[in-house]
Parts: C-alpha cells; sequence; structure tokens
C-alpha cells in the first residue's frame, strides 16, 4: 500500500516537471529581445496572463541580462493592467530595492502609487453603491504618501502631473474618511473622539473642501464639552474663511 502510494506520487510529480519542461520549451528559440516583443504584444492585445509568463519567463532566463528590469517592469505593469493588486505590488516593491537608481525608477514609483490607488478605490466602490469614504483608508493614504514622494524627489518626472492631480483627489478622500467618523462620534456623544477626528482634518488638509465642516463639529463638540472658548475661535475660524458656507450658518 505504502510502495503504491508513494508511486502515484513520484509520477504526478513527473507529470508535474514535464508539464514545467514543455511550457519552458517554447522560448528556447527566441532571444531575449524576441520574448519581451512577444510580451509587449501580449499586453498589447490584453493577454496579461500570457503576457506575464513571457516577462518572468525572460527574467528567468536572462536575471543578469540587459532585460532583466524590462522584464520586470513588464511583469508589474501586467499585473497591474490584469487587475492582480497583490502580486503586482511586491514586484514593483522588489524593482524599486533591486534598482535605486534605474532611470527610471520614477516609474516604478508612480506604478507603486496607481496600485495603491487602485486598491483605494477597490471592486466593491467600483461596482457597489458604496461611499468611497466609508472605505478602509489605508490604500488611500499609502497611495498619497507615495505619489507625494513621487513629485518631491522626482519633480522632472512625465508622471509628476499626473500623480499631483492624483494627490488632490486622495487629500481629499482621506479628509471625508476622517469626517465620517467624526460625524459618527459626534452623534455617539463621544465629543472629545469628534474633536480629534475634526481638528485631524483642519490641520492636515488645508484647502480641503471638508474644512468647513470640520470646524463646525469641533464648534458643536466644544460647547458640548462646556468649552466656549474653544468653540468660539473655531467659530471665529469657520466665519472668516468660510462666511457663506451653510456650515457657518448652522453654528452661528
Amino acid at each position: 500500500m505504502k510502495k503504491s502510494f508513494l508511486s502515484l506520487i513520484i509520477a504526478s510529480l513527473l507529470l508535474v516537471g514535464c508539464h514545467s519542461t514543455s511550457k519552458d520549451e517554447k522560448y528556447n528559440n527566441l532571444s531575449p529581445n524576441d520574448i519581451y516583443a512577444q510580451g509587449v504584444k501580449n499586453v498589447k492585445r490584453k493577454n496579461f496572463d500570457q503576457a506575464i509568463e513571457d516577462f518572468e519567463a525572460l527574467e528567468s532566463r536572462y536575471p543578469f541580462g540587459e532585460y532583466a528590469d524590462k522584464a520586470q517592469l513588464g511583469a508589474v505593469y501586467s499585473y497591474y493592467l490584469n487587475e492582480d493588486y497583490p502580486s503586482a505590488l511586491p514586484a514593483v516593491e522588489r524593482f524599486i530595492r533591486m534598482y535605486p537608481r534605474h532611470p527610471h525608477v520614477d516609474y516604478a514609483y508612480y506604478m507603486q502609487g496607481l496600485i495603491h490607488f487602485s486598491e483605494a478605490m477597490g471592486f466593491f466602490s467600483r461596482y457597489l453603491p458604496m461611499e468611497r469614504e466609508d472605505r478602509d483608508p489605508t490604500p488611500a493614504k499609502k497611495a498619497l504618501g507615495v505619489f507625494t514622494l513621487l513629485t518631491q524627489q522626482f519633480p522632472n518626472s512625465p508622471y509628476s502631473g499626473d500623480a499631483k492631480q492624483r494627490i488632490i483627489y486622495l487629500r481629499n478622500l482621506i479628509a471625508q474618511n476622517e469626517l465620517v467618523a467624526a460625524r459618527f462620534y459626534l452623534r455617539k456623544g463621544a465629543y472629545l473622539a469628534a474633536v480629534n477626528r475634526a481638528s485631524f482634518v483642519v490641520t492636515n488638509f488645508d484647502g480641503s473642501p471638508s474644512l468647513a465642516e470640520a470646524l463646525s463639529i469641533m464648534v458643536v463638540a466644544y460647547r458640548e464639552m462646556g468649552l466656549p472658548d474653544l468653540a468660539n475661535d473655531a467659530q471665529r475660524v469657520l466665519v472668516m474663511n468660510y462666511p457663506d458656507s451653510p456650515f457657518a450658518e448652522e453654528v452661528a
């Protein structure tokens, strides 16, 4: 019985080995340039699974050649287009570790930001009626950090302009997320927690459309806490900067 079971395992392993070998054999007569061109062609055809296989085969066959970095970036891009973010993220992080001074490392950072950005949008926020600010802000904060790094360290990068636009969107999204929590705490009577969330928006997201509401939450919470001086200070800032805001009228 043991012998039969062992024979079955060996046969299975041989079968897998033969399959892997035959799968890899198709690259035997192709040059590095041919494999790379094939990967690019499959990306254009939106055949991303095959493109990933091409780029991974290129890197495994020529790990120290002139196409190794191109293969890694090609795989990252293919993972991203295939919406396989769990594979794309470690792949792009590995590229940045291996090639910190690469002439196209700015592109790698841009892709890292895009991956986090896409995670922040998420499947459910695209296909279900769920407010994006109600979702976990962690991927959005990571995307904001990467795009900020890109614009600061590579201000002349061709990707810097798009990154700046995404930074504006992400800052507003994260600020709204903080306000969701602040409103919740205000309704529950957790006024200190509401103030902390609202003041975080005021301190960290200057220019955000969420500032007026954040200040109004601070006014209400401070009043409920019996801190009229702090409430008056917040109200004064609110009226001075947003005199026509409905939030200024609500706390007048």
